[in-house]
């Protein structure tokens, strides 16, 4: 079954009025370029790992020893905001949802720290949101990687971490953008082929994809970019929210 990823005017403006997360919302359209892929079934008991950069990031404290469910340890980013309606919404299930998202980080560093801050803890669900920096960091100036890199090293990592979890259900995530900020023409039409390296990624290895681009191409049409993501990279806590909505409906499938 394909995970439903589904928008509407009003899953739209609640993200304006930050009226909270909502549950699946009636369809108003719907990727047709989603790839096939499972969904994610949760379970009693179950370990849950947000993973990336700066957005799955967003501010978390106790970066040493990070607690399962604690708010100060998930940051104030969608993954904080998704793991709190997890567990509001499903306490019977008692999950342990742990972030160690490094700001800044791309996918070789992910690989550097993946022993301690992945396999140790042992997820059930890992999700992955990698990418921008990849890109970013070589406009800059400050990195010599190419889309094959980012691509290359993030199958590298899959497979390293299907070795040693075999049964991990896997969340990638699609690298975005806003138009806006630090985002400019510079960016096109290589920060595409990225986006198309992770939804490539997530197919071999039979992983949910959530195509945040996309939604984020939808969420312009009802307010401006830099209402998501003043900077075009880092959402706003308006941002985070329609993220963290629609991260739970690839995971609740």
């Amino acid at each position: 079954m394909n995970p439903s990823h589904t928008f509407s005017r009003r899953h739209l403006l609640g993200g304006i009025a930050l009226a909270g997360i909502s549950g699946a919302t009636q369809a108003q359209s719907k990727s047709d370029s989603a790839p096939s892929s499972p969904s994610v079934r949760l379970q009693k008991g179950m370990t849950i790992l947000f993973q990336g950069d700066s957005i799955t990031d967003a501010g978390r404290q106790n970066r040493q020893s990070p607690k399962p469910n604690d708010q100060q340890s998930m940051g104030n980013g969608y993954a904080s905001m998704a793991a709190s309606a997890l567990l509001t919404s499903q306490p019977d299930l008692h999950l342990s949802i742990y972030n160690r998202g490094i700001s800044g980080n791309k996918v070789h560093q992910l690989d550097a720290r993946w022993q301690s801050d992945c396999l140790d803890h042992q997820p059930d669900i890992l999700s992955i949101l990698i990418g921008v920096n990849d890109i970013w960091h070589g406009l800059q100036g400050r990195y010599q990687g190419t889309v094959q890199t980012y691509e290359d090293d993030f199958m590298a990592l899959l497979e390293r971490t299907r070795k040693a979890l075999p049964k991990v259900q896997l969340v990638i995530c699609e690298p975005f953008v806003l138009k806006c900020g630090a985002v400019n023409q510079k960016w096109f039409p290589e920060f595409d082929h990225y986006r198309a390296s992770a939804r490539k990624v997530a197919n071999k290895y039979s992983a949910s994809f959530v195509p945040f681009q996309e939604m984020f191409d939808q969420a312009v049409t009802y307010a401006p970019p830099q209402h998501w993501a003043a900077d075009g990279v880092h959402p706003s806590p308006h941002g985070a929210a329609l993220m963290a909505d629609f991260w739970l409906q690839a995971v609740r499938g």
